[in-house]
């Protein structure tokens, strides 16, 4: 089986020492040896140490290389949009089987994918593009093909969830966590994919298409980052026995009208110290699966970092590989549902909010007022000291209230938070937080 990789960083090295190193095991598994064809670089001349390649592959004519009739599989572990694209369309049309790791051109264009794969007769895998070497990608759409998925919930970027461990841990603010994460290598120079939510956003594009036979892409998810989640925010959680997580969530159910749907999310939330999600700590990440027969999946390991993600490029290297020796397809895009995509408005979830309030009669009751107004049942209230959520100084004649909601319309909490924002008794809306879980 002849192999061309596209990318040779971090990731795509691993996969050059991954396919050396097991070079015999993978023959094996597979039923023929596996060749790297070429490789396709920026530059072909860089030094890259001790890389076990002839130099000689290097190429920057990455086009020239998956047209070439010697090339069974393309691998690609590029990133981004374009060039990727229209290198993956071009394999698949020309009845290559293609491996990818790609999960912003999945969730922003993975019909063209699908469709070119249709067209050419190749096999399209991405295991690795959601959850590194997690199995969980095949789990979803062959092994739980006969059961039916209700919801998937998951920690699915690593750099954010070590960021709020870390707070967690140490009381640390968003910036010192941020900056541990940097100087460990959790975080990349420029950490914006990460921690305003754009790489988990397009994992739970992926997640949803594949659990629900829907295609969902990024534009479909609503998101929200860690940004914004202070220490106060979780100190707070820490006092009602929950933690801060970056989820996403996908989600079956009916809307207004009934029509069976699709909601898809990605956002902090807090969660009780029971639930699963609950310990998985550092940079690990985590996907919690409930289907009606199957019941309740937990799907956790490393999510990233070049040979957790090289492993499971490999994987899917065998399975293509596999497929073309048999003459055989795997099985092709999963759509027939084709469910709506619920609004973030219509969603179905609960609200932590901290209010600094005037501390005099009646306050209680008109608050209360402005939940009843928007049909927001009200499930828990807490009173603290002034500057209690938000680690403002207050004034002596103020006040902290935490309300925790029961289920509701999204559009309904937030419209109940902004009509709060308004009120003379409400000096400011410290924070705001969805609640997940069985708190």
């Amino acid at each position: 089986m002849r192999l061309a990789l596209l990318g040779c960083g971090t990731v795509g090295q691993e996969v050059v020492r991954l396919l050396h190193a097991q070079s015999a095991d993978l023959a094996a598994r597979i039923g023929a040896p596996v060749e790297i064809a070429g490789i396709a670089v920026r530059r072909a001349g860089r030094d890259r140490g001790d890389l076990p390649i002839d130099p000689a592959l290097f190429t920057t004519d990455a086009l020239g290389l998956i047209k070439s009739d010697d090339v069974d599989v393309v691998v690609e572990v590029v990133g981004g949009i374009e060039p990727a694209r229209g290198w993956l369309v071009e394999a698949l049309r020309a009845g290559k089987s293609v491996v990818t790791a790609n999960k912003a051109l999945l969730a922003e264009d993975g019909a063209a994918l699908h469709d070119a794969a249709a067209e050419g007769g190749g096999d399209l895998y991405y295991e690795a593009s959601v959850a590194g070497a997690i199995p969980l990608l095949r789990p979803l759409r062959e092994s739980l093909h006969g059961d039916r998925i209700n919801r998937v919930t998951g920690i699915v970027n690593g750099t954010t969830n070590f960021i709020l461990s870390a707070m967690d841990a140490t009381g640390a603010g968003f910036a010192e966590a941020l900056e541990e994460a940097t100087e460990l290598g959790y975080a990349e120079a420029d950490p914006t994919a990460d921690v305003e939510g754009f790489d988990a956003a397009a994992k739970a594009a992926i997640l949803a298409s594949l659990a629900f036979h829907t295609r969902v892409g990024a534009a479909d998810v609503h998101r929200e980052g860690i940004t914004e989640v202070t220490a106060a925010d979780v100190a707070s959680a820490k006092a009602m026995g929950c933690t801060i997580k970056l989820l996403c969530i996908a989600a079956r159910g009916a809307d207004g009208s009934g029509r069976e749907t699709v909601s898809v999310r990605v956002h902090p939330a807090m969660i009780p110290l029971s639930h699963p999600l609950a310990s998985v700590g550092d940079a690990f990440n985590a996907v919690f699966v409930e289907a009606d027969a199957a019941g309740q999946l937990m799907f956790y390991g490393r999510g990233a970092g070049g040979a957790p993600t090289a492993s499971a490029v490999l994987g899917d290297v065998v399975a293509v590989a596999r497929n073309r020796l048999a003459g055989v397809r795997a099985p092709s895009e999963s759509a027939y549902a084709d469910l709506a995509v619920r609004p973030m408005g219509e969603a179905l979830t609960r609200y932590h909010i901290s209010l600094d309030v005037a501390d005099r009669p009646g306050v209680l009751a008109a608050v209360a007022g402005v939940f009843a107004r928007h049909d927001v049942s009200i499930a828990t209230v807490r009173q603290g000291s002034a500057g209690g959520a938000s680690g403002a100084v207050g004034r002596g004649d103020d006040a902290e209230l935490v309300i925790v909601t029961h289920v509701a319309r999204d559009s309904a909490l937030a419209a109940t938070v902004e009509e709060l924002r308004g009120l003379d008794i409400v000096r400011s809306v410290a924070s705001v937080l969805r609640v997940e879980g069985g708190l």
